[in-house]
Parts: C-alpha cells; structure tokens; sequence
C-alpha cells in the first residue's frame, strides 16, 4: 500500500501565497517523478507541476514565475510554493507520484485525495 497525504491547501487572497505539501508513505521502492495537478469545478484535471528525481521541472504555463515545485527524496515528499495566487488558481490540487513498489514492479501512478485552494479577488 502506497499513501499520498497532502497538506497547506486553504483560502487566501489574490496576491497571496500557499504553501502545499504531498508526504509519499508504504511500500515505496523508488520514486520517479511526482507532481501537482489541479482540477477547477466544470474542468479537467491539468498539470500544474512536476519534478523528477534528478530534479528536473516542467510547469504549465499559466504557473511560470509564480509557483515553485521541490522535493525532499530522503522524506519522499514534494512542495509547491505558490505566489501570486489569481482566482483563476483555485482548484482542488492532486498530488501524483509515479512508483515503484518493489525492484521488480513497474512504476505506477499514485494519487493523492487533493486539497482545496481558493483564492479571493
């Protein structure tokens, strides 16, 4: 069993910030990548970002410059600084992370139960 717990989702005002944080827990061998995806009422679920184990990063382009993906391997746990927060930016937010649960599975995708954000104008 694999558990995604994520945390720092809440209400702030345009122009604010948040600070998100998605812990990987269980039978975890490896972890490729992990990620953010938000899903607006009425809308799919996009990507917002994601980061690889060697550290590389992609953002969808509504979020460049304002929010920053990192992780700690060691913790298995990623974060998502958001600045700036526009209304457009609320959502619920999914963690994802793609894992190995042992040296012989393949990876899979893993998600979080999400977390709400809602920005104010």
């Amino acid at each position: 069993q694999v558990q995604l717990v994520e945390s720092g989702g809440g209400l702030v005002q345009a122009g604010g910030s948040l600070r998100l944080s998605c812990a990987a827990s269980g039978s975890i061998f490896s972890i490729n990548v992990m990620g953010w995806y938000r899903q607006a009422p009425g809308n799919q679920r996009e990507l917002v970002a994601v980061i690889t184990s060697g550290g590389s990063t992609n953002y969808t382009d509504s979020v460049k410059g304002r929010f920053t993906i990192s992780q700690d391997n060691a913790k298995n746990t990623v974060y998502l600084q958001m600045n700036s927060l526009k209304p457009e930016d609320t959502a619920v937010y999914y963690c994802l992370a793609d894992i190995r649960r042992t040296p012989r599975s393949r990876y899979a995708a893993n998600w979080g139960q999400g977390t709400q954000v809602t920005v104010s104008s």
